[in-house]
């Protein structure tokens, strides 16, 4: 089964053609990064009007890479994400999706974004299939998401953890952002970290949740986060202690980082220490952090279980990750050309059409 995806749900038009679920044909995505640069984070304005200006080149260009010129026919179906993010950027994939699905004659499949972060895993040609590879638990944490997933197989997700307010990738930006790091905040941060011996010589809180706050809901309080404390804890600190030189704001950035990062490593291992789990999959643009792969390798190892990283180039939004769950049999199928933009959609979550 070869399937078109298409993704568009932030600040990236992307477009990817996946075969079977697992060959990636071709994947094609652009950035606009230097679009949002000036502003410290993304413009919706400003991105939906560049998907819509991207978006038909991008696809004909992912056909072209994939088959050596436009062959239509021989896609089987196009898959598109339909939620979470922006709406007025889910809007544009979308639309364009429902168009070239009626004009191809082709089977529309909605997929969901944080579950094909999760999938991303799975597109290396050295990762295990999918279908063997048994209870899962995944951690999409990028700009926007920061989720504990518990995936029994695939196609079947439940959220057990998450932040209550900031996404982890949302707090590398703002940090980077008051020490004049630039934008995008994350590989900025861990690039000044890496020069710091001792990154845990600040004492920045990592981001703990009490039991009885109303925002967890069912959820239990060791297995989520909290960053905004964090972030108000950083600016608290510049304030009191200006960074004289890139020495400083270096420590002080690689501090903060190990906040975050330790963080995520200690409720992995909790959700590891009360789960029958395989393997971690971790997805989404912040599992590029370096810090962060390293201290879940160390979280694994303890654990005895497979860590599952994508490959630097799927970390990213892309469309592959879209194509290649599509792939497998996953997605909204029936009724799919009703598919409304779903911009809170969650892991799990299950449309009514």
């Amino acid at each position: 089964m070869i399937v078109l995806g298409i993704e568009s749900s932030c600040d990236e038009s992307a477009a990817a053609v996946v075969e079977d679920g697992r060959t990636v044909l071709s994947s094609v995505v652009f950035s606009q990064v230097p679009l949002h640069q000036p502003y410290g984070g993304v413009v919706p304005e400003i991105a939906s009007r560049s998907h819509v200006e991207k978006i038909g080149g991008v696809i004909r260009e992912s056909v072209v890479q994939a088959f050596g010129g436009l062959e239509w026919g021989r896609i089987d179906a196009v898959a598109v994400t339909y939620g979470p993010g922006l709406a007025s950027s889910l809007i544009v994939g979308l639309s364009a999706a429902k168009g070239l699905a009626l004009a191809l004659g082709k089977p529309l499949i909605g997929i969901n974004h944080i579950e094909a972060h999760l999938y991303s895993v799975f597109l290396s040609p050295d990762a295990p299939d999918p279908r063997e590879t048994g209870r899962v638990l995944g951690l999409a944490v990028s700009g926007g998401h920061t989720c504990w997933v518990d995936q029994p197989k695939i196609g079947d997700y439940r959220i057990i953890g998450q932040t209550l307010d900031d996404a982890a990738g949302e707090a590398f930006d703002k940090a980077a952002k008051l020490l004049g790091l630039g934008y995008p905040g994350g590989p900025a941060i861990d690039r000044v970290a890496k020069t710091v011996r001792s990154p845990d010589a600040i004492p920045f809180p990592k981001g703990r949740t009490k039991e009885g706050n109303p925002a967890l809901g069912t959820l239990r309080a060791d297995l989520c986060v909290s960053f905004s404390g964090l972030k108000t804890a950083l600016m608290y600190y510049l304030r009191n202690n200006p960074p004289a030189g890139e020495e400083a704001v270096a420590r002080i950035a690689a501090s903060y980082q190990e906040a975050i990062v330790g963080a995520l490593a200690d409720r992995t291992a909790r959700a590891l220490e009360l789960g029958d789990y395989s393997a971690v999959a971790v997805g989404g643009g912040v599992s590029l952090n370096g810090r962060l792969r390293a201290r879940l390798r160390e979280v694994t190892d303890r654990a005895g279980v497979r860590l599952l990283l994508a490959e630097p180039r799927y970390c990213g939004d892309n469309a592959a990750m879209i194509a290649g769950l599509a792939g497998m049999g996953a997605g909204v199928r029936e009724g799919a050309m009703s598919l409304d933009v779903c911009p809170a959609l969650e892991a799990g979550d299950r449309i009514e059409l």
